[in-house]
C-alpha cells in the first residue's frame, strides 16, 4: 500500500470512526447485555441489589418455550404476517401500478395521498382506528348499517380483532412499499413493453412475463422489510386492545413489553426476544434460498 493510499485509507476510518463507535455503544453494547440477560434471572430485585442476580443458564428459554401463552403469542404473530403481509405487498404493488401507469391526471398528488399514512404517527392512526371500529358510533358499523348488516364489535370480538388490525396496519404501511414498486417499475425500460405490444402482447401477458420477472429483487427486498416489521408487531394491539380480547391480539413483542416491563422479568423478556430474532432470521434465510432457487 502506497502512502496516499494509507493516509486516503486513515482519513476514511476518521470519518467512519464517529459512527462505529455509536453503532457500537448504542446497539451492539445493549444487545449483547439483553443476550447474557437473557441467561439470568434479572427482575426488580436484582434491580436494586446485583447480588440477587443469578445465572440460570437457557431456564429462561425453556419457561418460554413450556408457557402456552407464548405459544398463543407466537400464533397470532404469524396471523398477523401470513395474512397482512401479502396483503400489504399486493395492494403496494397494485398501487404503484396505477400511478406508474399514469390513470390519473395528477399522479404526483396520488403518490403523496397514498404515501401519507406512512409518516403519520402510529399511535395515532391506532386511536383514530378503534374509534373508526367502535360498535355502535364507528363510522364502519355505520356503513354496515346502511346495508343492513348488523354492527359488528371489531375490537372486543374474537374472531374479528386480529383481521381488524391487520386491515389498519395494511393501510397505515402499504404506502412505503408503493414507493420501493414505483422505483421497480421505473427501472424496467419501456422498449420490452414496446416489443411485446407489437408481438401482440395484451396486458396480462406484459404484467407476467415482463414486469413480474423484472421486479424480482424489488419483490424480494419488500417482502423481506415486510416481514421483519410485521414480525415486531406492537402498537397496533398495544393501542387497539391490549392483546385482547381473549388474548387473541397477543403478539410476541406486546408479551416481552408484558413481562419486562410491567412484572420486570427482565431476563424471560429477553429470551423471548431473542427466540423472535431467530424466527424473524429464519424467516428471512427461507426467502433469499426460495428466491436463489426460483427461476
Amino acid at each position: 500500500m502506497t502512502g496516499r493510499e494509507r493516509r486516503a485509507a486513515l482519513s476514511a476510518g476518521m470519518f467512519l470512526a464517529p459512527a462505529l463507535l455509536l453503532i457500537a455503544v448504542f446497539f451492539f453494547l445493549p444487545v449483547v447485555a439483553a443476550l447474557l440477560l437473557s441467561f439470568t434471572d434479572f427482575d426488580i430485585y436484582a434491580l436494586g441489589d446485583l447480588s440477587r442476580l443469578r445465572f440460570v443458564g437457557f431456564t429462561n428459554y425453556l419457561q418460554l418455550l413450556q408457557s402456552p401463552l407464548f405459544w398463543i403469542a407466537i400464533g397470532n404473530t404469524f396471523y398477523f404476517v401470513l395474512v397482512g403481509g401479502p396483503l400489504s405487498v399486493a395492494l403496494s404493488l397494485g398501487a404503484a401500478l396505477l400511478v406508474n401507469a399514469r390513470l390519473t391526471r395528477f399522479p404526483g398528488f396520488f403518490r403523496a395521498a397514498f404515501f401519507l399514512p406512512v409518516v403519520t404517527t402510529l399511535v395515532a392512526v391506532a386511536v383514530v382506528w378503534r374509534y373508526l371500529y367502535h360498535p355502535r358510533y364507528g363510522l364502519l358499523n355505520y356503513g354496515l348499517s346502511w346495508l343492513g348488516v348488523d354492527p359488528i364489535d371489531w375490537l372486543g370480538n374474537p374472531d374479528w380483532a386480529m383481521p381488524a388490525i391487520i386491515l389498519m396496519a395494511v393501510w397505515k404501511n402499504f404506502g412505503f412499499n408503493m414507493i420501493i414498486f414505483i422505483a421497480g417499475l421505473q427501472n424496467i425500460p419501456p422498449q420490452l413493453y414496446e416489443a411485446a405490444r407489437i408481438d401482440g402482447a395484451d396486458a396480462w401477458r406484459r404484467f407476467r412475463h415482463i414486469t413480474l420477472p423484472l421486479l424480482g429483487p424489488t419483490f424480494l427486498f419488500v417482502a423481506l422489510i415486510t416481514m421483519i416489521g410485521y414480525f415486531q408487531v406492537f402498537a397496533e394491539p398495544y393501542v387497539m386492545t391490549q392483546g385482547g380480547p381473549a388474548n387473541r391480539t397477543l403478539s410476541v413483542v406486546l408479551l416481552m413489553y408484558e413481562e419486562g416491563f410491567r412484572w420486570w422479568n427482565m431476563g424471560y423478556a429477553s429470551a423471548a426476544a431473542f427466540v423472535l430474532f431467530a424466527l424473524i432470521l429464519a424467516g428471512t434465510v427461507l426467502q433469499l434460498k426460495l428466491r436463489r432457487e426460483s427461476p
